[in-house]
């Protein structure tokens, strides 16, 4: 399988959720993320524990997705760590915006406040 071109983007608030569970849950963190980039590159957004958010309303057109399985190194569960990560994909410029990560303990779902924030189109 070919890698593709793929930019990632993230939004403000998601660096500071990374800080936050990496000192507090998954010290491996930042790799692990990398290596998630090197698996959407390959397979986006069919990645298999990858799921689109649908029930965002009419205004966010841009698809949203949530990646439920990722694996964190630094917890010996494997790809069932609990950790979610929330992103946009823009077919158009070929860009994966990085939303959210959070751990399901902390937050059941994800900040639909913060979806909005970003994606939500003006009405005119």
């Amino acid at each position: 399988m070919s890698m593709r071109k793929i930019n990632f983007d993230r939004v403000e608030e998601f660096d500071r959720d990374c800080i936050k569970l990496s000192k507090r849950k998954c010290k491996t963190l930042l790799d692990d993320l990398e290596t998630i980039k090197k698996a959407l590159r390959v397979k986006i957004p069919e990645h298999q524990s990858t799921k689109r958010i649908n029930d965002l309303g009419e205004l966010v057109k841009i698809p949203i997705y949530k990646v439920r399985r990722f694996r964190c190194r630094a917890i010996k569960k494997g790809s069932y760590s609990g950790f979610r990560l929330i992103y946009a994909y823009i077919e158009d410029s070929s860009t994966i915006t990085f939303i959210q990560f959070y751990h399901k303990d902390n937050e059941k779902i994800e900040n639909r406040k913060r979806i909005y924030k970003y994606f939500k189109e003006k009405e005119i």
